[in-house]
């Protein structure tokens, strides 16, 4: 495959979709071709299996159940538009990918990390992103950028907000799985999502563009 593949991750509130944007319009500016899309989703199964996911009480699946859900979306979304895109030599973005799996699943819930990463080599042919951007803040103020996020939507829409609702122990977790990450591989890269906006930019350029 020609084509380059960027993964943003990160705990709630993080930031994600607005650097997102930014850095497509900069590569875009550069003359590459890029796809944005997200998980669980991207395709429109994907986002039919979204939907199960991210809804509800925080106990309306097992974790298991959560697992082959989220698998099951991004065989689906590796298939019908990640793969083409990089194959096609495009730039792909993404919302989130392996590496919240391995956080919120593995860490967070203590399903094994070995099994998640079996799971991913199935569903993907063992795709990993070129470049994991983890946009990392303190628990406390990225879950109360989203709760107000989630307060300013439109209240006749469903609110995302399953995993804002585990608490603090549970997202501290999440945490310290994407740190251990980022000291393991070189290519999930720390960027601190507690600065300004723009100085999130201009650390995101600095290792992407």
């Amino acid at each position: 495959m020609t084509g380059r593949f960027i993964a943003f991750e990160g705990g709630e509130g993080a930031g994600k979709s607005t650097q997102i944007a930014r850095l497509a319009e900069a590569l875009r500016a550069r003359g590459e071709d890029v796809v944005v899309t997200r998980e669980p989703g991207g395709t429109p199964g994907a986002e039919e299996i979204r939907a199960l996911f991210v809804q509800g009480a925080t106990g309306r699946w097992t974790v298991e159940t959560d697992v082959l859900l989220v698998s099951a979306a991004r065989a689906d979304h590796v298939a019908r538009l990640i793969r083409p895109a990089l194959e096609a030599g495009k730039t792909v973005l993404c919302d989130r990918f392996i590496h919240s799996t391995l956080a919120y699943q593995g860490c967070g819930k203590g399903v094994s990390i070995g099994l998640l990463k079996r799971l991913h080599r199935f569903a993907t042919g063992d795709l990993w992103p070129d470049l994991v951007l983890w946009l990392d803040l303190p628990v406390e103020l990225g879950l109360s950028r989203s709760t107000k996020r989630a307060a300013a939507q439109d209240s006749a829409l469903p609110q995302e907000q399953r995993f804002e609702a585990l608490g603090l122990a549970y997202h501290e977790k999440v945490r310290r799985g994407f740190a251990a990450f980022a000291a393991d591989d070189p290519r999930v890269v720390r960027i601190d999502a507690a600065q300004p906006i723009d100085d999130v930019t201009a650390a995101i350029a600095a290792v992407a563009l």
